[in-house]
């Protein structure tokens, strides 16, 4: 089946809303649009469409759900888009919040050998560079970030191991602060009035808001340790 742009751009969105961000299988109209930066109105007339190739079930007003060639579809340009950023990154020197926007261009292309081909010359990566898993070739996803740096209490250290927001002003933010994947934080102090936090980063001190640490995945000491992890920080 061909689709367009859009509807790949569709499918993908509703695959990181029903099965990576929230685990759950349906997904509401307002929901996808603020996701995709579109008015509601725009969604509808494409649901339409996605709905008349039978790649989702959707009736007016009620919930999104991707049938299984939906989600088969949507997975495949998921995987596509984090090879490309991988690509981008690590063989051609882009900067981590430089990558989004051109893997967005490169993730339509339709040849499953260039994938397979692009996959094996990256040596088959778990993780993409702003630590979201790669799904592999059968569209699985082994690993998934549940605990975000705002679920940090403190006096616990931690450690980023991935981003919720890949838009290039939050990922120049994160550089701001001194953070980067795999970079070990301290939460010093969280104000109780407005959930500021203190954190710590390589003996740097920030104050960072409630929205930045929503969209902060990290893994606990626990986990940094290889000890038994008590607050569910990997699915």
């Amino acid at each position: 089946m061909v689709l367009s742009y859009t509807e790949e751009n569709y499918l993908k969105a509703l695959f990181q809303l029903t099965r990576e961000t929230l685990e759950k299988k349906e997904a509401g109209t307002n929901e996808l649009a603020a996701h995709l930066g579109v008015k509601p109105a725009t969604v509808n007339d494409m649901l339409k469409k996605l709905k008349d190739k039978k790649l989702i079930d959707y009736e007016k007003y009620g919930k999104i759900k991707l049938t299984k060639a939906g989600e088969k579809s949507g997975v495949e340009v998921l995987r596509k888009h984090r090879l490309w950023e991988t690509f981008l990154c690590v063989k051609l020197g882009f900067a981590w919040d430089e990558v989004h926007e051109v893997a967005e261009q490169l993730e339509h292309i339709q040849s499953s050998k260039l994938i397979e081909k692009l996959d094996k010359f990256l040596d088959y990566p778990e993780f993409d560079p702003h630590g979201d898993v790669i799904p592999n070739a059968k569209g699985e996803m082994k690993i998934k970030y549940k605990v975000c740096l705002s679920d940090m209490t403190p006096g616990e250290r931690c450690m980023m191991v991935a981003v919720k927001d890949n838009s290039a002003p939050f990922l120049q933010y994160v550089i701001s602060v001194g953070l980067g994947i795999n970079n070990v934080i301290k939460v010093i102090s969280r104000n109780a009035y407005d959930e500021l936090l203190q954190i710590e980063v390589e003996g740097k001190v920030s104050s960072v808001s409630r929205k930045f640490a929503d969209n902060i995945f990290v893994v606990c000491q626990d986990c940094m340790k290889g000890k038994k992890c008590k607050k569910g920080c990997k699915g």
